[in-house]
């Protein structure tokens, strides 16, 4: 067993030698050279895709992913690659590819729609989808905020680019035949079309807005008047038969039509996005607004049948207001009917000149003393006539002296007018009060007496007979009086006979008045 004090020889120290590096194999050179190339063609496509957006559509008709492309003024620069449901199943999302280079297309007021086969008014658009089917059109707005997610369109825009013109907006309360495309008028020249509609919020009114192109926008002024113009305009006046219309296209489709009144003031064109009320014929435009108008009742014990709302209310043919409202009331002791008819009439209408009106006096209360004076001169509101071939009544308010005496009280809203009986209503109380007179007349005496007078006037027709009986016996041919009549006829006959032959004689010799007949003796 050796000993474990014995010295080991000594060992020198190992460390370890780093290995000697070999050169890259050319075998690694070619997967790495793939894989830059990869790298770079990756790089490449993205960045020569274009950006990707969202667009919501509501339905996904006529929509196929990877062939619906997105054009913009006819060219492609985009396409439908993904169509999907929300999330809650009400509408579609898409996602478009776009082309390179369209980054500044999409901002916060770009349009997207589908083009489709569409008649909108006069419009006719999307033909050619029929062959090609449909696809998105864009519309690249003008905002500086970019966007990526989109809401297309549920109808395509009227007015698309930059068209030069301006857009107004119109108030009506009833759209008639107006849609989406229906041409706008000024002097039967189709300058414009309306480019949408919708309700405003209280749903009493609807917001029409029109786009009017240059240059005849200019001609819309703060003062130019908008009506309807769809159908035909007939009116027959003193001048014949009146018939007015736009174009045939109007009648069809319907319009809009503006003009400025000639008489007043120039004033420079409107502003874009002018509000103007829609009239619903040239007339109304141009009709005088009611300075101060003032609510008035009227009370008629007589059928008001033909009469509406909006009816005319006439002082001697000048139209001085209309009516409001038509309502009917029975009184409870008497079981009478009436009929109250509500009217707005504008007192500046009637043409009185106030003069001599002192500084700082109540134009109110001189409106009370006109009407007061009016009244007590006879004036009467009464239903009359419009039109013999509709039936149409309106209320005429004129001078009838013969009227029994009214006053108003004022103390009363609305202040109640006198009234009158119409024209017809009193012709059948006139007719009623006679058929009442007749009814007094005793006609059972009067047929009593008659036939007393009948009875006379027969007895009195038979004596006249007997006369006359007795008077062809006197001169029939072979009575004595008849032969003594006969005789004095033939002496007379013979005297006149005489006579005739001394006023021939007489003619011829004149002078035998003097001398004597020739050959007599002196």
């Amino acid at each position: 067993m050796p000993d474990n004090d014995t010295l080991l020889p000594h060992v020198p120290e190992s460390r370890a030698v780093p290995k000697k590096r070999t050169r890259l194999s050319l075998v690694w050179f070619i997967p790495i050279v793939a894989a830059l190339l990869g790298v770079w063609v990756a790089v490449t496509r993205i960045l020569a895709e274009g950006p990707k957006i969202t667009i919501v559509f509501r339905s996904a008709e006529g929509l196929e992913a990877g062939k619906t492309k997105i054009n913009y003024n006819g060219v492609e620069v985009g396409l439908i690659t993904t169509i999907r449901l929300s999330d809650d199943h009400q509408r579609v999302i898409t996602t478009a590819q776009m082309e390179p280079k369209t980054e500044g297309f999409f901002v916060e007021d770009t349009k997207f729609w589908v083009v489709r086969p569409r008649i909108s008014g006069a419009t006719v658009s999307g033909l050619g989808t029929l062959i090609s089917g449909a696809y998105v059109a864009m519309e690249i707005g003008r905002a500086r905020e970019h966007r990526r997610d989109f809401v297309a369109l549920d109808t395509p825009p009227v007015i698309t680019g930059d068209i030069p013109g301006r857009f107004f907006m119109l108030k009506t309360p009833d759209l008639g035949s107006l849609d989406t495309g229906t041409p706008v008028f000024f002097r039967r020249l189709q300058v414009g079309q309306v480019a949408s509609y919708e309700f405003e919020k209280d749903g009493q009114l609807l917001n029409v807005k029109v786009f009017v192109r240059a240059p005849y926008d200019q001609y819309v002024t703060p003062n130019t008047r908008f009506w309807h113009a769809s159908g035909i305009d007939v009116s027959l006046s003193a001048n014949g038969l009146n018939v007015q219309t736009q174009s045939v296209l109007s009648v069809l489709v319907g319009g809009i039509a503006f003009e400025t009144p000639a008489t007043g003031p120039a004033l420079p064109p409107a502003e874009a996005d002018t509000v103007f009320t829609l009239f619903n014929n040239r007339t109304d435009a141009f009709r005088l607004s009611a300075r101060a108008p003032q609510t008035f009742v009227l009370v008629f014990k007589q059928s008001v049948r033909g009469l509406t709302p909006g009816a005319p209310v006439e002082f001697r043919g000048i139209p001085v207001g209309e009516v409001l409202d038509i309502s009917a009331q029975i009184d409870a002791k008497t079981f009478e009917f009436s009929a109250p008819v509500t009217i707005s009439l504008d007192a500046q209408r009637f043409g009185v000149k106030i003069v001599d009106m002192q500084p700082g006096a109540d134009f109110a209360t001189v409106r009370r003393q006109m009407f007061d004076s009016l009244i007590a001169h006879g004036v009467r509101a009464q239903l009359r006539s419009g039109s013999l071939l509709t039936g149409a009544m309106l209320v005429a308010i004129d001078f009838f002296p013969d009227a029994a005496p009214a006053t108003v009280d004022w103390s009363q809203t609305p202040v109640q007018l006198p009234t009158v009986p119409g024209a017809l209503e009193g012709i059948e109380a006139s007719v009623a009060n006679i058929v009442k007179k007749l009814d007094q007349v005793p006609f059972k005496e009067i047929g009593g007496d008659l036939h007393v007078a009948l009875a006379e006037l027969n007895q009195t027709l038979l004596s006249g007979h007997r006369t006359l009986d007795n008077a062809d016996k006197l001169i029939e041919p072979n009575s004595v009086l008849g032969t003594e009549l006969g005789n004095t006829l033939q002496e007379v006959s013979r005297a006149a006979r005489a006579l005739r032959v001394l006023a021939d004689y007489l003619e011829r010799h004149p002078e035998a008045l003097i001398r004597g007949k020739t050959g007599e003796a002196k």
